[in-house]
């Protein structure tokens, strides 16, 4: 019994291993797949059979990978499109949208909505996330996939069981069990993620070698969050998501937050932080809702021009900004920075104060070693990153261990 459980576990892990190096490569060759996965050529040749007869993989149309050798052409092998599809849906500050993408990581159709979240009631936001999916379930039975996954992304706290989100600054409403919801109403398995950790996972999937192992995700929005990878896998608290850099206390007693307490680095470095700094010079004064990205453009031009109330303001984030990473890089050391989001355009007048702020901390002892690099447009990583984790989740769970699945997946939705 021992050894048939062991080698069931290790067809799992060689059938893994070959979709995930056919995921990375596009459409290589079986010679290339066994370069990379490091298995034997005949293995992969009895994988890569069984993985076409499932219809899991297809020979690339065109028929020939690039080889410089003589002898047989080696023909390129790819995700089958039709294999399966997965949809990603990302709710944000006055944004709620959904994605349907193919097996192969293709966008077949989206769907995007503009929403009050500050003042949209409870029932009608969980209505209308429940219709924005079951509209693409609609349009994935026409196209002949089945959705065997659907991952969510909110801005905020989600549980650590990725169920629920928990709190979040741009709907009043907290608890809220998006996956029990959706799942519902779908008959899909469905995971509820914080947006900042789904950024990490689209820059590890965008750029391996820069963002491997160790790295972080700083959102530099309205708000200001961070996604966390650690020893290859991503950071999540033991009762939540964790990683809530953005109320990390800066200052005790400090300026007022958008989550009611004092102090926190986002009430010195997010855009209406910064705003207020500006326009109304008063720490104290309730956080404005939301500010127009051509506003702090502004701000950022007239920062650039010289000395003055501007360049302060940004200067005063890039110091919160830096003391928080500082203090995070004593505990974990210095590891590679990705800024991302709108306030990544203005990073030119944040660094120098923040480069200032971690040289002073224990964390920035190598403070020169430390790199950065900018995304100024957080959501295209955002929903790549609740794809990748929905696609990795079919590749391993599903289509690894060679389950039987149903012609058709999901309840009636019509």
């Amino acid at each position: 019994m021992s050894v048939g459980i062991r080698h069931d576990d290790l067809r799992k892990r060689n059938r893994a291993l070959v979709i995930s190096a056919v995921r990375r490569a596009g459409q290589p060759s079986r010679t290339e797949i066994a370069r990379k996965t490091g298995l034997s050529h005949s293995t992969i040749s009895a994988i890569s059979a069984d993985l076409l007869a499932e219809g899991v993989l297809a020979e690339a149309r065109g028929g020939e990978a690039p080889t410089l050798k003589r002898g047989r052409p080696q023909v390129a092998i790819g995700l089958a499109p039709e294999a399966a599809a997965v949809i990603a849906v990302v709710l944000s500050l006055n944004s709620l949208t959904a994605t349907l993408f193919d097996y192969s990581g293709k966008v077949i159709a989206e769907d995007h909505l503009r929403l009050q979240t500050l003042t949209i009631g409870r029932n009608e936001l969980t209505a209308e996330t429940k219709a924005i999916v079951c509209r693409l379930m609609r349009h994935s039975g026409t196209a002949g996939r089945r959705v065997l996954r659907i991952v969510m992304a909110v801005q905020g706290i989600t549980d650590s069981a990725a169920r629920a989100m928990l709190w979040s600054p741009i709907t009043s409403h907290g608890d809220i069990p998006f996956a029990d919801l959706l799942e519902e109403a779908t008959g899909i398995p469905v995971t509820v993620e914080n947006d900042c950790s789904m950024i990490v996972v689209a820059l590890r999937w965008r750029d391996p070698e820069r963002y491997r192992d160790d790295f972080i995700a700083i959102l530099l929005s309205h708000g200001i969050g961070m996604g966390l990878m650690l020893r290859g896998e991503l950071f999540t608290g033991t009762h939540s998501s964790g990683g809530e850099f953005g109320h990390m206390i800066h200052q005790p007693e400090g300026a007022l937050c958008r989550c009611g307490r004092r102090g926190c680095v986002e009430a010195y470095a997010g855009s209406y932080a910064i705003w207020r700094h500006v326009r109304q010079g008063d720490d104290n004064a309730p956080p404005a809702a939301d500010i127009d990205d051509a506003e702090m453009q502004a701000l950022a031009v007239a920062a650039r021009q010289g000395e003055g109330i501007e360049r302060a303001a940004f200067r005063r984030a890039g110091r919160a900004i830096g003391y928080g990473l500082g203090n995070l890089f004593a505990l974990i050391d210095p590891a590679p920075v990705a800024v991302v989001g709108q306030g990544a355009s203005a990073f030119d007048l944040i660094e120098p104060a923040l480069r200032e702020a971690i040289a002073q901390t224990a964390g920035g002892q190598h403070s020169g070693s430390i790199t950065f690099a900018t995304e100024p447009n957080e959501i295209p990583l955002i929903r790549e990153g609740c794809a990748m984790r929905a696609l990795t989740f079919v590749d391993d769970e599903l289509f690894a261990p060679g389950l039987t699945l149903k012609p058709a997946a999901g309840k009636d939705v019509a």
